[in-house]
């Protein structure tokens, strides 16, 4: 294990109230799906590349949900967001989630039968006309937690999607996608491929591709580098365009970072300028292609290789109207260096309704 693989709860801020789990799950909800809308809308991607993200995209959603029931009535623990450069869920927590979901049939066997408990709280409500004990409400929350999540829908540190034929007119035969999250960061990633295949019939060997790529491009890293490394280590592949999108930070109350996006709105929600539920997401994307080849090694085993042009990258803002009025004001030359202007997405404040509530 690298180092690049250890992570804490240190920076971490935990939720440590039934409001603020409600407040934080739906404003992650209502971002990412503000921010898929807003990608397909922009074109920032082609039409494979979006039902991948989106297919990503839902998994992250599945298994913050997933907590969400989990943590809901729980007085022992809380779950923990990440401090750092991020706004998601501390990466441990998706680990727990998968560590639960290992032991489903195990902590099913501890919990009371629900016909049981649907007996029991039918007796408090109607006739002892008495709220249901909070314990009581987690032991049902665990009930549904351990019986409805499915292990194989979280989002964990290394997601393999398959390979399939590239859209028409793209760099190269055939697409391959995959995801990680980036325990340094503490945010998800989604990469894209374009690659030809030196032989018959790509399945055979797309058991050594699945296995380079988990090896190899599971971590942020410069995007030539994994580009070359992919390269060299899959003779058989060619690799033609790398596409890598970073989804995040997410800006938002929650946030204790030194992004100067955050450290703005933060600014602006304690001085009332913008509402409590404003956020923004930060999103880049870095693309190397394949410029042209050349061979490497002895004479009697050389290996075709590609040779890269430099990475280009872009950076994008999405943000509800009112935080780019914000952001224009205080941080003019950021919004300047971006790749377009900021791409606005809905507010939030309609979903919360006027009435505000204190984190």
């Amino acid at each position: 294990m690298s180092i690049n693989h250890i992570v804490t709860p240190l920076d971490s801020a935990i939720l440590d109230s039934k409001e603020q789990y409600i407040f934080y799950h739906k404003m992650i909800d209502f971002a990412f799906k503000e921010l898929i809308v807003a990608v397909q809308r922009q074109k920032l991607c082609n039409g494979q590349e979006v039902k991948l993200f989106k297919q990503y995209s839902d998994l992250l959603l599945y298994s913050i949900e997933a907590m969400r029931i989990k943590y809901m009535y729980d007085d022992e623990d809380n779950m923990k967001v990440d401090l750092t450069d991020s706004g998601f869920p501390n990466y441990l927590e998706f680990r727990y989630l998968f560590n639960d979901l290992e032991l489903r049939d195990e902590y099913l066997g501890r919990l009371t039968p629900i016909a049981n408990l649907k007996e029991e709280f039918l007796n408090t409500l109607m006739h002892k006309k008495q709220p249901i004990k909070k314990s009581k409400l987690f032991q049902a929350a665990s009930i549904v937690y351990y019986s409805s999540v499915k292990k194989e829908y979280i989002f964990n540190r290394f997601v393999q999607g398959k390979i399939i034929n590239a859209p028409e007119g793209s760099y190269a035969d055939l697409l391959i996608s995959w995801s990680f999250f980036d325990v340094s960061h503490n945010r998800p990633f989604i990469c894209f491929m374009y690659f030809n295949y030196d032989g018959s019939n790509v399945d055979d060997y797309k058991n050594d591709i699945y296995e380079v790529l988990k090896t190899t491009a599971d971590r942020d890293m410069n995007l030539d580098t994994m580009a070359y490394t992919i390269d060299r280590k899959l003779p058989k592949v060619s690799p033609k365009f790398i596409k890598r999108i970073d989804l995040g930070p997410i800006h938002n109350v929650f946030a204790k970072d030194e992004n100067r996006i955050t450290h703005t709105m933060l600014e602006a929600i304690s001085k009332k300028e913008i509402p409590l539920e404003s956020y923004a997401i930060s999103l880049k994307i870095d693309e190397v292609a394949s410029g042209s080849e050349f061979k490497e090694g002895s004479f009697f085993s050389k290996q075709v290789l590609q040779k890269w042009d430099a990475v280009f990258r872009k950076q994008y803002v999405f943000a509800p109207h009112r935080i780019i009025q914000l952001l224009y004001n205080k941080t003019p030359e950021m919004m300047n260096g971006l790749a377009e202007a900021p791409i606005e997405v809905s507010s939030m404040q309609y979903l919360v309704g006027s009435k505000k509530k204190k984190i």
